[in-house]
């Protein structure tokens, strides 16, 4: 056992442990009563039915963690790397291909084993608490399509790093990082208009007073804005969201059916006010830079490790090839990437903050806001009272009670200003 494969099944097990213990924390914060803030949208019943919905999850979630481990501890200590490995080669394809079906039929197998608990969770999991609205044609239909993009537009890309790190030389990494970079630009231009209606439908927000109440807002605060789309969410679930995508031309806000059904005209204002401040806060060119510099790093520290013996060794590979060192490097990487991920999470959180705020001071009307948050934490069945740690290790929004507070602080602030 090397020095690189001690280090992996440290990063393995500790986020298995770490992830365990946010979990038992997580639980053990339930409170039986819920906060005096929630009175008129919680009542007894409901409550009960959030916290067993984070029970049920919770539990579910450990049997798949531990199952994922187990699987891949299983797979790398049964030789399953170098067995596929010497599968693929017998092919006798070119060094491309053979890397494609490599990575490929990996990622297969996975998908196939994660396949019986993804079914579980929409069918059984989400159905028991009502949420679930998803037909067995449209599950179907969307594994194939997610299947057929990661296809035409994931075997291309893959293609192109394993070509540049095989026949580049010294500067691959920066050629690869160039080129993921345009990948991703475009892919966050094309997602909108091309990507995203392959899952679900977009029609136009109708003439009417919600319609005029968002196009006035966004005319005050310097939007540009050509219409609001409303999403077919109750295709699949009965959850409620909003989300900004896109850039330019491109960009869309979009409602969720089932979140205009609950919510009155000033409310989704609010909730579309605060998705409008991230653009103008900038929070998205942000999480784009980010990306941007996370992917140079990675693949710099690749470009070190790709050909790294011992890195093979750790893996019972004879053979070493770029294709394999992607995923072993992927494993190693993971250490790093978990501490990327609290920093990225703090920054999210810090950036919703702003995004209320933004919000409360461009629509006057904090009350409207805290009541689509409220309203939002009991329709999905959110946990009001998370953990500290867990907090800190998975929550990429503040809990829903800390934003309600500093809304209202932020109201009192402007009110007493102005």
């Amino acid at each position: 056992m090397n020095f690189i494969t001690i280090i992996i099944l440290a990063a393995i097990v500790v986020d298995f442990i770490l992830s365990g213990l946010a979990d038992i924390l997580n639980l053990r914060s339930l409170k039986t009563e819920f906060p005096e803030s929630f009175k008129g949208y919680y009542d007894a019943d409901s409550y009960r039915k959030s916290q067993e919905y984070l029970r049920v999850n919770t539990k579910f979630g450990w049997i798949t963690s531990s199952f994922n481990m187990l699987l891949i501890l299983i797979f790398w200590f049964g030789k399953g790397f170098p067995v596929i490995d010497q599968w693929v080669r017998s092919w006798n394809f070119n060094y491309i291909i053979t890397g494609l079906l490599y990575i490929g039929l990996l990622l297969l197998f996975k998908a196939i084993l994660s396949l019986p608990f993804s079914i579980y969770s929409t069918f059984v999991i989400e159905e028991r608490f009502g949420f679930n609205k998803t037909k067995w044609s449209t599950f179907i239909m969307d594994i194939v399509k997610g299947f057929l993009l990661s296809v035409l537009l994931g075997a291309p890309l893959l293609a192109g790093i394993l070509a540049f790190f095989e026949y580049a030389g010294a500067n691959a990494w920066l050629y690869c990082w160039i080129a993921v970079t345009i990948f991703m630009l475009v892919i966050q231009f094309i997602a909108p208009t091309w990507i995203m209606p392959l899952f679900n439908k977009f029609n136009p927000l109708e003439d009417g007073d919600l319609k005029d109440a968002i196009m006035s807002y966004a005319r005050s605060i310097k939007f540009s804005l050509e219409n609001v789309f409303v999403m077919d969410g109750s295709k699949r679930s009965a959850k409620s969201n909003a989300f900004f995508t896109g850039f330019g031309k491109h960009k869309r806000i979009v409602l969720f059916d089932t979140l205009i059904n609950q919510h009155t005209v000033n409310e989704l204002v609010a909730v579309l006010a605060h998705e409008m401040g991230h653009y103008k806060k900038k929070h998205i060119l942000q999480r784009i830079l980010i990306g941007v510099i996370q992917m140079g790093i990675m693949f710099f520290l690749l470009s070190v490790f790709v050909s790294y013996q011992g890195l093979f060794d750790a893996f019972y590979m004879e053979h070493k090839s770029v294709y394999a060192g992607l995923i072993f490097f992927s494993m190693l990487y993971s250490p790093i990437d978990f501490f990327i991920g609290i920093f990225i999470q703090m920054l999210s959180r810090k950036n919703e903050y702003d995004a209320d705020n933004f919000a409360v001071e461009t629509t006057k009307n904090p009350l409207s806001l805290v009541n689509a948050l409220k309203k939002l934490s009991v329709h999905n069945l959110s946990n009001l009272l998370p953990h500290p740690f867990y907090v800190f290790l998975n929550y990429s929004h503040p809990p829903v009670l800390e934003r309600v507070k500093a809304i209202k602080g932020e109201g009192l602030r402007l009110k007493a200003e102005g």
